[in-house]
């Protein structure tokens, strides 16, 4: 169930990288991406430092190109399926950076933008795509401009620049568990 923008079995973390989206009311896109701090490491606290703007670059040799970075996204799902959001889906998570989606630039104006813990190389776990699946569902039936037909990877919006999820990311079975639930 998603009650004022957020989904209640997440848990929540407000980031303060979020602003408002020109139109509250044009949420059509749903952007997936892959993320591992530092790369190729999963569990650890990173990811959640640096979506609340609280890493501290000096931890790895990897997060000194991060300093100063103010990203987010809706939400986060680790390998074990745990849920983590951001920022409410009525407002504009700082996630797609530069992209363009069918003509259409500033693609965080009117996306969700929902990142997996994980890596291009590595296979995705089979609780993410559950947990995925099942956010998909609850959004497809919030928001009517959201099709099942409108959800891509970071890849696809930002190709130059972005590969992520990635070729480990299967999406011919997720889009047969979305299937099977919308």
């Amino acid at each position: 169930m998603i009650n004022n923008g957020w989904l209640e079995q997440a848990t929540k973390r407000e980031s303060p990288h979020v602003d408002e989206r020109p139109d509250p009311e044009d949420i059509s896109l749903l952007v997936v991406h892959g993320i591992s701090l530092p790369a190729g490491e999963f569990g650890g606290p990173y990811i959640d430092d640096l979506f609340m703007g609280t890493l501290d670059s000096t931890a790895h040799p990897d997060f000194k190109i991060l300093e100063g970075l103010r990203v987010s996204a809706h939400c986060l799902i680790r390998r074990d399926g745990e849920l983590l959001q951001y920022v409410p889906f009525h407002r504009r998570a700082w996630h797609a950076g530069r992209s363009n989606y069918c003509g259409r630039r500033r693609c965080n104006d009117f996306s969700i933008g929902i990142e997996l813990e994980g890596t291009d190389e590595q296979p995705y776990t089979k609780a993410q795509y559950t947990r995925l699946a099942e956010v998909v569902e609850q959004l497809l039936q919030h928001y009517p401009a959201l099709t099942r037909h409108r959800i891509v990877g970071h890849q696809h919006i930002a190709p130059v620049r972005k590969t992520d999820p990635g070729p480990a990311f299967d999406w011919a079975y997720f889009k047969q568990l979305v299937s099977e639930r919308v």
